[in-house]
């Protein structure tokens, strides 16, 4: 298992980093699968339902033997308890909705990074203060781009995750980025369903476009 500051320096450079869930083990592992043909190389699985934390093992061991490079993590993490057995399971890093100090105690024990969920300039700095390298935005569709671009002004270290209502395209990534967030987290949008079933074609073309959006603005912005 990679360490924390390595598995940090993963989700930075990847910038985009897909949400996928799903209750049945074989679908989330080819949702995984689709999203790593489309250049997905960092994913989060999201911690939802009953018995989540098996989907995840399964992936976990998926991806290990199909999905070379891949650094997965897991998502929606609120307790110290869950969160030590996603750890025991093989997450590469956990990220939690609010700012659990327990959850924090919980991954730096094993070296594991940890993305707390954060509202306020308050809450973010605590986040920080406690060792988080990346601390998640979250929702960020409660407020706007401004809201990085003014909190970066006095707080110009904050590297911030941003998550909720991002979508796969320019309008939905660039201004993120543009404000200053440090990477994005994209969930049911990225994936295209016809009839109910996942079309896996258009769900990976679908995420080498957005990370094809991150790069051509990377480009431009050295």
């Amino acid at each position: 298992m990679p360490n924390r500051i390595h598995v940090a320096s993963a989700l930075l450079d990847a910038g985009i980093i897909p949400l996928l869930y799903d209750p049945d083990p074989e679908v989330c592992c080819r949702l995984a699968h689709t999203l790593y043909e489309g250049g997905a190389r960092v994913l989060e699985y999201t911690n939802r339902g009953l018995a989540a934390h098996e989907v995840f093992y399964a992936l976990r061991r998926y991806a290990d033997r199909h999905l070379p490079g891949m650094v997965l993590g897991a998502g929606t993490l609120l307790e110290a308890g869950t969160t030590a057995l996603y750890l025991q399971y093989g997450a590469d890093f956990i990220v939690a909705p609010s700012l659990s100090e327990a959850v924090g105690r919980t991954c730096h024990a094993r070296n594991v990074l940890w993305i707390p969920g954060c509202t306020t300039p308050t809450e973010i700095a605590q986040g920080h203060a406690l060792g988080a390298e990346i601390v998640k935005l979250f929702p960020s569709d409660l407020v706007q781009p401004g809201f990085v671009r003014a909190l970066r002004g006095p707080m110009p270290w904050a590297t911030l995750m941003v998550t909720g209502g991002v979508t796969p395209d320019e309008a939905g990534i660039v201004p993120w980025f543009e404000a200053g967030a440090a990477c994005v987290g994209i969930g049911s949008s990225l994936f295209v369903r016809e009839n109910g079933k996942l079309n896996e074609s258009r769900t990976s073309e679908r995420m080498q476009q957005a990370l094809q959006v991150l790069r051509t603005w990377r480009a431009s912005h050295p």
